[in-house]
């Protein structure tokens, strides 16, 4: 079995359309999760110093619900990293 680096695993996968688009809508969780694999953390590990529990943290991580953002501040922080949001608009 040969190991390869989560980075490398992801910008390969993020070569095929269907894959990014699916990573794409799954925001912000594809990005928590894979900060948490950078940093080498599983998601009980997480939750701990999120002072929440897995199960928590692996619903954001599937995108499946939209969290609070008082909520993904504090894992974003556990995780090291900075929380921007963006708003966008097209053309009128």
């Amino acid at each position: 079995m040969s190991n390869i680096r989560f980075e490398n695993w992801e910008a390969q996968q993020l070569q095929d359309s269907e894959f990014r688009e699916i990573a794409e809508s799954m925001e912000p969780g594809h990005q928590v999760a894979r900060l948490r694999i950078q940093r080498g953390l599983t998601q009980a590990e997480l939750a701990e110093l999120v002072g929440s529990h897995q199960s928590s943290i692996a619903r954001l991580e599937s995108g499946r619900v939209a969290p609070r953002v008082s909520f993904l501040q504090k894992v974003v922080e556990a995780l090291g990293g900075e929380l921007e949001i963006k708003i966008s608009y097209g053309a009128m």
